[in-house]
């Protein structure tokens, strides 16, 4: 159950770091705000890596495979940081999130499909209470209804492509060193970061530069977001790397009340009675997912 902590925390400062990361977004748009979680978090990560290699009696050897599953894990996160960042402009921070949490049915499906990770009745129930919790509270609100649509559906492949990411890094930390997976998990952190960073830095070079020279414009904001995914990210791979995809991203559903906190704190946002209910049923999804 160590698991559980690591995914609380990591659901905390991913709060922390979108919230950053959506006052970005005036100046640097969806590709830039994306960019700063990588670019400014690899700095934090290498730091991290440090603290694993002296844990681990010896170094790890990155293979293909460890690659292979961080490249994909990492490109699809690309996609769906961009479409969440845009989703919750369209809509509002806390909801933003909500449709993000789309992928909690998808990492389970996608485990027991692919992977062999297995839940119990349960666990299964947990899921499936949270996801319908999940779609009245990202229901569209009358009179918003095209807009309410366009942001759930960029929510939902938001959801779907951090799905994949979280089953290819689980897979990519457990080829890398499956009898440490703790440390694994952060030089995969790392590795992942390294990646998404040089890509998507070179495309907006390429592309995109006003967004790429607003990034680093508001570095101090862009700091702030770095740190916090860097964080989130370590507390992600770490419980990716001790559990299966699905329970995690149950639990990390805990995100949401926090995120409506965030929102009607920093963006004056407001959150209907009947989206407090269906956090609530979710929350109740939540507590079975981890128990089972």
């Amino acid at each position: 159950m160590l698991w559980i902590p690591f995914t609380l925390a990591a659901a905390g400062f991913q709060v922390a770091r979108n919230a950053a990361q959506r006052s970005l977004m005036t100046g640097a748009g969806p590709w830039g705000a994306t960019l700063v979680r990588f670019l400014f978090g690899l700095p934090f990560s290498l730091v991290f890596v440090t603290a694993a290699l002296l844990i681990l009696p010896a170094a790890p050897k990155i293979t293909a495979v460890t690659l292979g599953w961080a490249a994909l894990g990492g490109l699809m996160q690309l996609g769906a940081t961009a479409a969440l960042l845009v989703a919750m402009q369209r809509s509002s921070f806390a909801l933003g999130t909500a449709f993000q949490q789309s992928g909690l049915p998808f990492a389970a499906i996608l485990g027991l499909l692919f992977f062999g990770d297995h839940l119990s009745l349960l666990g299964w129930g947990g899921v499936l209470l949270a996801s319908a919790g999940l779609a009245a509270l990202s229901w569209p609100r009358a009179g918003e209804a095209a807009r309410d649509w366009s942001a759930a559906g960029l929510g939902t492949l938001s959801g779907f492509c951090f799905a994949i990411s979280a089953n290819a890094f689980r897979q990519s930390a457990l080829a890398l060193d499956p009898a440490h997976p703790i440390p694994a998990a952060l030089i995969t952190v790392a590795v992942v970061q390294a990646m998404q960073t040089a890509a998507l830095t070179s495309w907006l070079a390429l592309r995109d530069r006003r967004s790429l020279a607003a990034a680093v414009r508001s570095w101090r904001v862009s700091m702030g977001a770095g740190l916090f995914g860097a964080l989130a990210s370590a507390g992600w791979f770490i419980a990716l790397a001790l559990s299966p995809a699905g329970p995690v991203r149950a639990v990390g559903v805990v995100e949401m009340p926090i995120a409506a906190l965030a929102g009607r704190r920093l963006f004056a946002e407001r959150v209907t009675l009947l989206q407090w209910l269906a956090g609530g049923v979710t929350a109740v999804g939540v507590v079975l997912a981890a128990l089972g």
